[in-house]
């Protein structure tokens, strides 16, 4: 009879615990959304390093391709070209057609903007009318120390509606520190090319001591500016950028610090990301990495000051040039075809994923 109770209250309790289970688990189900696809799709292929993205206002992509091509994505099925400049690019190199920027009145006056690398070996900034093909050059910003190596070239217009741009510093890292030299810095600039009556130092220098900047991103609910930069071998940076903030290179770099110098957010020490475009979305950092072969995403604190962790994603695509959040998808280009890469089938690419 004892043995019999004891039968009774155990299979009582293993129902039990089977109900509450299984309860649990199904309010917990049920109450978390379900997970959207992540799987990435090849929108565009079979290009030429495609370096930069921007959207027009009817959602349209706009791209550069290194070569000199400005191209658009129609319906993310079909590339059409709408230009061509006359570039300095050479396999292997950095130069070449860099940046792309759509003005935000762009439906008043159809003006885009690019970052190139002319025949005279320099990088300038210019901007374009388009309506169904580029014209009409009107050269904003010339003789941005240029070459080989450490070209910057990223274009972004701000929250405030200024035209931001990154420079390398060319090979000549001293230049970083010459607050007087277009190179080794975020410039920024009015729409017409004018300096803006607020820069820090009266000239288009925004922040300085950068060695390679390669991407700009902006937090839109309060207007926080990160950028990536590449450091020397490694010591790769994620940087949050202030107003006549000084980053350091070539005094500093990576997680070196000193009192007049700002220090990045987050360095990588034990292996070389080679980071390039990065976008921001939803409190977290998406950062495409050339050398790194993966696109990383930094998960944010609350105030997005600090990375709390990170890991990376989109690892079998070689390497990642840019990425660009949009309409609830990330958009990241392939480098493969840059003399630096192994290309695949299709290479280089544009690829979408839903977040």
């Amino acid at each position: 009879m004892k043995n019999r109770t004891i039968i009774i209250v155990v299979a009582v309790v293993i129902i039990l615990i089977v109900i509450a289970f299984l309860t649990f688990t199904f309010y917990s189900t049920s109450s978390q959304p379900a997970p959207q696809s992540t799987e990435p799709v090849v929108s565009a292929q079979n290009l030429d390093v495609p370096w930069a993205i921007d959207f027009l206002p009817n959602d349209t992509m706009i791209f550069t391709e290194r070569v000199g091509r400005v191209d658009i994505l129609v319906n993310n099925t079909t590339v059409e070209t709408v230009g061509t400049i006359n570039v300095t690019q050479s396999p292997g190199d950095e130069s070449g057609l860099l940046g792309i920027a759509v003005d935000p009145n762009f439906t008043q006056n159809h003006y885009i903007y690019v970052y190139y690398t002319d025949k005279a070996d320099v990088n300038r900034i210019s901007r374009f009318v388009l309506n169904g093909t580029i014209s009409n050059e009107t050269v904003l910003l010339d003789n941005i120390p240029g070459g080989p190596i450490h070209n910057g070239g990223r274009l972004k217009f701000g929250p405030d509606r200024k035209l931001y741009a990154t420079t390398g510093d060319a090979d000549n890292s001293s230049s970083a520190q010459d607050i007087n030299s277009l190179s080794g810095k975020v410039l920024r600039l009015d729409p017409n090319g004018s300096v803006p009556t607020d820069n820090p130092f009266g000239n288009y220098v925004y922040s300085y001591g950068h060695r390679d900047p390669q991407g700009l991103a902006w937090n839109p609910s309060n207007g926080i500016l990160y950028e990536s930069e590449n450091g020397n071998i490694m010591d790769d940076e994620i940087n949050i950028i202030t107003k006549g903030g000084n980053y350091g290179w070539p005094i500093l770099q990576g997680n070196e610090s000193a009192p007049g110098y700002i220090s990045p957010i987050d360095v990588y020490t034990n292996f070389t990301l080679a980071p390039s475009g990065i976008a921001y979305y939803q409190n977290h950092l998406y950062v495409a990495g050339l050398r790194g072969e993966q696109l990383r995403v930094l998960n944010l604190s609350s105030d997005d000051k600090t990375v709390i962790s990170e890991s990376e994603i989109l690892t079998n695509y070689g390497r990642l040039r840019e990425v660009v959040a949009h309409d609830g998808y990330l958009y990241i280009t392939t480098s493969n075809e840059d003399g630096r890469g192994t290309p695949q089938p299709g290479d280089d690419k544009i690829i979408r994923i839903k977040v």
